[in-house]
């Protein structure tokens, strides 16, 4: 027969209630007892039925996830994040895919408003005015990943963009490069595109090399948007001896491009990419690149989104990670 809570109690030497709370909110339970209440649920095997907790506590126990594109690894990865920390926390995790449509993104949240999720992380796309309307509307609590709002008092989880970029260029003049380009992202809704171009600005000015300021091509988000912008970038400049690209899968498509048209990573060419995705480290020349902390990403949005559902605010509004510069093989001194 499947154990109930009131066998655990029983079990623990402890009152039903004070179970509950070993399982919604342990910080509240004295080590002692919560030791013996955890020790009896593993000794039973007990799972609680979510549907009953959720009539109890008014909670559904789900988050819900909004992503772009769910076939970028980035996503993967802070996917991945997310799971693990709602697996802790005790939440399931729904996931929609936007695919950058506006009106999906609406429909998604009218899915997660009739399906009660208790709170909504908003990863990597700009928050226009009718989402974050559409949002209070709904009366649900949410996190922005990977992004940010100058406009609304919105508790957000990133990197620095600007000065991660910065640091990926001034690597690159380091090496001795003076011809440096980049490949940015070109979306009307990216967040990281401008700062990530502000950083590569910044960087070259500083040092004495503004005339790359130009040199520079948008590409939409994709391996294959990211060769055609190579194309163009080195059609137009042909003297560059580096590029800066603002995602791995761009640098793959750039050093991709390159390699087709017999042109040398890094003999002649050095590209560093940014994010350090898994492929990063598989694809030949193994990429130079700015590593985001993907999973701690979403692990940490999902934490974030949990104290803000706990406590109704958060102790840091506008949350910044680490990143940090991998150097491989796809990169070399002029």
């Amino acid at each position: 027969m499947k154990a109930t809570i009131r066998d655990v109690a029983r079990l623990a030497g402890v009152s039903i209630s004070t179970v509950s709370r070993v399982m919604n909110a342990p910080e509240t339970v004295v080590a002692s007892k919560r030791d013996r209440v955890l020790e009896a649920i593993q000794q039973l095997q007990y799972q609680p039925n979510a549907f009953a907790r959720g009539l109890i506590y008014k909670k559904s126990f789900t988050l819900g996830l909004l992503i772009p594109d769910i076939e970028n690894l980035y996503f993967a990865g802070i996917i991945r994040g997310m799971q693990d920390a709602c697996i802790k926390l005790g939440y399931s995790l729904m996931i929609c895919n936007t695919d950058r449509d506006k009106e999906r993104l609406l429909s998604y949240m009218d899915t997660f408003r009739e399906k009660q999720v208790d709170g909504i992380v908003f990863a990597s796309d700009k928050l226009h005015p009718e989402y974050y309307e559409k949002l209070v509307g709904c009366r649900i609590p949410f996190v922005l990943l990977s992004s940010h709002s100058d406009e609304y008092e919105i508790p957000s989880i990133e990197v620095d963009d600007e000065v991660a970029a910065y640091d990926a260029v001034k690597f690159l003049i380091e090496l001795g490069h003076r011809e440096i380009g980049m490949i940015g992202f070109g979306h009307s809704d990216s967040m990281s595109g401008p700062p990530r171009y502000d950083g590569f600005v910044r960087a070259v000015t500083e040092s004495g090399l503004g005339h790359n300021v130009i040199r520079v091509k948008y590409a939409n988000h994709r391996f294959e948007d990211a060769y055609q912008a190579a194309h163009e970038l080195f059609t137009d400049h042909p003297g560059l001896t580096a590029v800066f690209c603002v995602a791995d899968e761009f640098a793959m498509g750039t050093i991709s491009y390159l390699k087709d048209r017999n042109v040398l990573v890094p003999g002649q060419v050095s590209v560093i990419g940014f994010d350090n995705l898994r492929m990063a480290s598989m694809f030949i020349p193994k990429l130079t690149t700015i590593a985001q902390p993907i999973y701690q990403l979403g692990y940490r949005a999902a934490e974030k989104l949990h104290e803000l559902l706990s406590t109704g605010s958060v102790e840091v509004l506008r949350e910044k990670m680490q990143h940090k510069l991998i150097v491989r093989e796809s990169s070399r001194e002029k």
